[in-house]
């Protein structure tokens, strides 16, 4: 991952933009422009990270103790428009021996003349204990809130809590697989207040396999069962590490929810890294 991020850097930073007078860079749009490559670059870092995944062939070697980061950014304007956006995200992890644990959280705030497009609270908890190389337990919860959810139709609030096992049913080189289950407590409220707490089923599998040393694909499976709705994301992807300069990712997403209109999105993406 640490070396796609450097290739992603060395294609779109364009680090001679960046030795423009900063006095006119935005005048003359070398500031905005530098923003939107660094956009870029984040996405195409977060889809090639999507195809990773580091307990993939076990309890990784993660630093004991606590480890993480946090970012924040805010920007505001006045004049010929007001707003202000507000952005906040962390990634907590605490290792000691078989335990891992990990939070991450992100909080975005939107808000132009005075009216409010975005408040979302994102927060997810993670605890994992690994018995031995195919057998862990888990406890997962996470909620997520739409702070402008207003009629019945939206959802404020989703959340859910889960404990269960875990089984690595192959574990080589070239090929990971890993599934578990466990049950909890589903908890959905829509935006004029309506809540239901219920019963909730988790199921999930990761499966990776390298064909070569060159191509490797991965297929990533979760379902959330309740009396109100059965929720399905799919990933699958194929990487192609055609050399240490040029790495590029094809996905295919699914995101099945019964208790929507449209049950089915589908999203195709691909992303290429190049650096020189």
């Amino acid at each position: 991952m640490t070396r796609l991020k450097q290739l992603g850097a060395a294609t779109v930073a364009f680090a001679w933009l960046t030795t423009a007078a900063a006095a006119q860079s935005d005048l003359v749009g070398i500031t905005a422009l530098n923003d939107r490559l660094d956009d870029i670059e984040t996405k195409v870092a977060d889809d090639q990270a999507r195809g990773n995944d580091d307990f993939r062939f076990g309890n990784p070697d993660i630093r004991s103790g606590l480890s993480g980061s946090a970012s924040l950014s805010y920007t505001g304007t006045k004049g010929n428009s007001d707003t202000q956006d507000f952005s906040l995200g962390t990634r907590l992890r605490f290792a000691s021996g078989p335990w891992v644990q990990t939070l991450g959280m992100a909080i975005d705030f939107s808000e132009a003349a005075g009216v409010k497009s975005k408040q979302d609270v994102f927060g997810v908890y993670d605890v994992n204990y690994y018995i031995n190389d195919r057998f862990y337990g888990f406890v997962l919860g996470r909620v997520q809130n739409d702070g402008l959810a207003k009629t019945a139709a939206e959802t404020q609030t989703d959340a859910f809590i889960g404990a269960g096992p875990g089984y690595r049913i192959i574990n080589s080189d070239s090929m990971a697989w890993r599934v578990q289950a466990g049950v909890g407590a589903s908890y959905l409220k829509d935006g004029v207040g309506n809540d239901v707490t219920e019963v909730g089923y988790l199921a999930s599998s990761r499966f990776y396999y390298k064909i070569n040393e060159t191509v490797s694909l991965s297929n990533d499976t979760d379902i959330l069962s309740s009396d109100s709705a059965l929720r399905i994301n799919n990933d699958f992807g194929v990487s192609f590490k055609m050399s240490d300069a040029i790495s590029t990712r094809v996905s295919y997403l699914s995101e099945y929810n019964d208790s929507r209109a449209i049950k089915t999105d589908n999203t195709v993406g691909l992303s290429l890294v190049f650096g020189f």
